[in-house]
């Protein structure tokens, strides 16, 4: 079959693979959509976490051999450890990922675990099944801080990660929602889905401020503008230097909560949301063209904001 292949530092290639096989309480998945996520970019460029050669691809929804609609959890926990039985699966110390530690969806095929599977419901469309994944992180960055109604919110990052914390934001009740990002283009999608486009930087104080980015800059950012008592949710994952004011913190009894990824629920709420959400910031491309794609983005192309790859045979 067909397959986007991580190959080596910077360099993705489309390339003949074996066919899948699933195992036992496996399922096999057609995909119809997956998306390129921006830890994937930031992998494939400076590789570590993902170890060429990879198939990728852990944002995704398809097909069962039985024609059942679907998407896929793509955090795999133990589901026996000590913090997987306080209901934290998402940070379980055993969790493999699909499309890291196992092939992922960039293929027209992938196996993974009949458990991982999330019945899609009838009449949602593959573009907003294929956002699923990244929308349930926001659902999840939400919760953590508390899902505070009527809250004046920040996002630094108009991507994927980014406009899905404005549009989460908004579906919880948020006042409003600033958002900063250096490019123009992503924030005028920002302004079109209900957000102030706030420029290069936040500007204002704010309850709530999500960092999407991750660097340096963008903690401390995510930290001086926040009011005296409020939360900084960290979903980025673009450098490990913390860089904020820890007398600030203090001082103004401010939070800074770590966010990764999501659980059952997270998923399940994001299953609903994205229904009826704005997608027009989606663009969808063929498997084949992936690489091409891929590599525009990596190398800083801003647009387009969210790309989903579909092999021909679906």
């Amino acid at each position: 079959m067909r397959a986007l292949v991580f190959t080596g530092p910077g360099v993705v290639e489309p390339q003949d693979v074996p066919e899948p096989v699933a195992g036992p309480d496996e399922v096999l998945v057609h995909v119809v959509t997956s998306g390129i996520c921006g830890s994937e970019l930031h992998g494939v460029k400076t590789p570590g976490f993902r170890v060429p050669p990879l198939v990728m691809g852990h944002e995704f929804a398809g097909r069962t051999d039985d024609g059942r609609a679907v998407t896929v959890n793509p955090i795999l926990s133990c589901g026996a450890c000590d913090v997987c039985l306080i209901g934290r699966p998402n940070v379980c110390r055993k969790r493999q990922i699909v499309g890291v530690h196992r092939p992922g969806a960039f293929a027209e095929r992938v196996a993974v675990p009949a458990a991982a599977v999330v019945p899609l419901p009838d009449g949602l469309g593959w573009t907003a099944a294929g956002v699923v994944e990244p929308a349930a992180n926001a659902v999840h960055a939400w919760g953590l801080a508390g899902r505070p109604a009527g809250a004046r919110v920040g996002v630094i990052g108009a991507g994927a990660i980014g406009l899905t914390c404005l549009l989460t934001a908004l579906s919880g009740g948020a006042a409003s929602v600033d958002v900063a990002d250096r490019s123009p283009e992503r924030l005028a999608v920002a302004a079109r889905l209900g957000g102030v486009a706030a420029g290069a930087e936040l500007t204002g104080e704010y309850d709530v401020i999500f960092d999407a980015v991750g660097a340096a800059a963008t903690h401390e950012q995510s930290l001086s503008r926040l009011r005296p008592g409020g939360a900084a949710v960290w979903l980025g994952l673009l450098d490990h230097v913390a860089g904020y004011d820890a007398a600030d913190l203090v001082r103004g009894e401010k939070r800074v909560l770590g966010s990764f990824a999501y659980d059952a629920a997270d998923f399940a709420t994001a299953v609903d949301l994205v229904a009826g959400w704005d997608l027009s910031w989606v663009e969808t491309f063929p498997l084949e063209e992936g690489a091409e794609v891929f590599t525009r983005l990596m190398n800083g192309q801003a647009i387009p904001v969210k790309a989903l790859l579909t092999p021909e045979s679906r």
